[in-house]
């Protein structure tokens, strides 16, 4: 379901970016759009996880550090490759992953994040990020938010270059909702892609670390510090809201559809449901979990493992509904 969804949000970007092409010169702005829509999400491909990482100033650990101690198992008992692991040295707890795909990816955590956690939650967290690499999370956001921008671009040159009535340009009219209304659908979609994602990491994450009540307890955390520490990253920035694991100075206790996280608060309760749900009424069955040589410091998973569940599909009766289904 996710997947389907993430699909048809992502089709409706492209959809929504050659369109406005169309609306600045016609069908040729329309195949023009299509090309740039290609080449940024070429060139962000391959560049994204450099440029995130040299963004936050991180700094990348060796298997000395404990940070790099806790990936590894967690790493192995996902099957996935051991990723790139990095330190960001910064006052609000937060984590992120990035790369193009499981073989070049990159997992961060930041100063504040290893200060505020104790072991456990810190890999409930890790595990989080190692899902979206598992699902291929960190690619998608890239071209999504590629696609958006391009998007602001365009509404952009809408005003500049929209004001003739002649051919197939727009009028004046046109061009002022263009401006205005394009950036804000795009953004909306972005962060819908972005809500999706994040309860799919979620009870992806709890099934690799088996832990899902402390990765709840570290959202809680997390949440009560991104109220009161600032993310210079993201204020300067603010399209890497949608990286964290939690998103950076705000963040209330109900989804929205202008908000790139959903509210800790549902994710709390969805987590809750895993670990207490009788896994037969809830239908949750998890398939098995690739096994490495690395040792795992903390217990193994309680939760049944024949089939991964969807982060929404967890207790019917208790999960909460949002604004999107």
């Amino acid at each position: 379901m996710n997947q389907t969804k993430t699909f048809m949000l992502m089709a409706a970007l492209v959809a929504l970016f050659m369109g406005l092409g169309f609306l600045l010169a016609g069908r040729s702005g329309a195949l023009i759009a299509l090309v740039m829509a290609g080449a940024m999400n070429a060139f962000a491909y391959w560049n994204s996880d450099r440029m995130v990482l040299r963004m936050h100033d991180a700094r990348e650990v060796g298997a000395d550090h404990p940070l790099y101690q806790i990936v590894a198992p967690l790493a192995a008992r996902a099957g996935l490759p051991m990723p790139k692991v990095y330190i960001v040295d910064q006052a609000q707890p937060n984590a992120f992953a990035t790369g193009r795909n499981p073989q070049n990816a990159a997992v961060a955590a930041t100063s504040g994040l290893m200060q505020t956690l104790d072991r456990d939650e810190i890999a409930a967290v890790m595990a989080h990020e190692l899902a979206h690499i598992r699902n291929r999370d960190t690619l998608v956001m890239t071209v999504t938010a590629t696609i958006a921008g391009a998007i602001s671009m365009l509404g952009n040159f809408a005003f500049f270059f929209g004001g003739s009535n002649g051919g197939n340009r727009p009028n004046l009219l046109i061009a002022l909702a263009a401006m205005v209304l394009a950036p804000i659908a795009a953004a909306m979609v972005q962060m819908a892609i972005s809500r999706t994602r994040e309860y799919g990491a979620d009870a992806a994450g709890a099934e690799i670390s088996g832990q899902p009540l402390k990765l709840a307890t570290a959202l809680q955390k997390l949440q009560a510090s991104a109220h009161r520490i600032p993310n210079p990253v993201a204020q300067r920035n603010p399209a890497a809201a949608s990286l964290y694991i939690i998103a950076p100075g705000h963040g209330g206790v109900r989804d929205n559809l202008f908000a790139t996280h959903p509210a800790a608060e549902n994710r709390i309760a969805a987590l809750e449901a895993m670990a207490g749900a009788d896994p037969a009424a809830a239908g949750i069955e998890l398939p098995p979990i690739a096994k490495g040589p690395a040792p795992q410091p903390w217990p193994p998973s309680a939760v049944p493992r024949s089939r991964r569940p969807s982060a929404l599909s967890v207790n019917r009766s208790t999960r909460r509904r949002n604004p999107w289904g």
